[in-house]
Parts: structure tokens; sequence; C-alpha cells
């Protein structure tokens, strides 16, 4: 799908995860990629705020018409925030991916981690 949006100052990972950062902390979701892969989202199963994660732990699942499939988190941590909204509101996920259809909020514990991660030109080439 080449008329997939990858933003740059993201970061990636090859099963469709990005991840912002912002300090300590990083926004995890979906990419515009896996979103129109998915079709229409229609539920999604996050975890509660306070949960620690590891690295490549799944932290949610989104359904869609099409399918299920399961979210990882590339970076270890401690969920600070989870986008509730979305329980309401799944579709945001398709139609706002990288704003309003982020899924939860992770505190680093090793910020290491990030350099395994794609940035939007690397992740481009894997599209």
């Amino acid at each position: 799908m080449a008329d997939s949006e990858v933003r740059k100052g993201y970061l990636y990972t090859k099963s469709h995860e990005w991840l912002k950062v912002d300090g300590k902390k990083a926004k995890l979701g979906i990419t515009d990629h896996a979103q129109k892969l998915l079709t229409d989202v229609v539920f999604l199963e996050l975890p509660d705020a306070g949960a620690v994660v590891g690295k490549g732990d799944e932290v949610g699942v989104v359904e869609s018409v099409k399918s299920v499939s399961e979210i990882y988190t590339p970076i270890s941590g401690k969920i600070t925030a989870v986008n509730s909204e979305l329980e309401d509101a799944p579709e945001k996920i398709n139609e706002s991916p990288y704003e309003e259809g982020w899924l939860v909020e992770i505190e680093m514990k090793d910020e290491s981690e990030l350099g395994e991660l794609l940035d939007a030109a690397a992740y481009e080439k894997i599209l």
C-alpha cells in the first residue's frame, strides 16, 4: 500500500506499530498501513494504566470487521495512560491512527531499546 501515511519523527516496528517519544514517555499505536489492512476497527482491548510490560509483550487486541490482531510493545516500561476514548469510538484508529488513535502511553524503562526501531525512511522501505 504505497498510499499509507508514514510520519517523520515517529519510530516504527516491522509489525506496524508506531512510537512517538516525548522524553521518558512514548505513545504507542498502529500505523496507517496497519489500520488499512484491518479495515473498520470495531473493538479493542487495552491493558490498565499501571501495568508493567516487557519488550515484545502483547499490550492489546484490535478487532475489525475482517480480523483480530494483537498489538505488541517494542519497549519495556510502565503503562502510564490508556486512550479510554477508543472504548466508545474504536473507529478513531481508522480515522486518525497517529493522533486520536493512539493506544497507550508507556514510561520507558530502557531507552536503548529505541535503537532497534525503524525511522520513517526505513519503515517506508518495508512497505
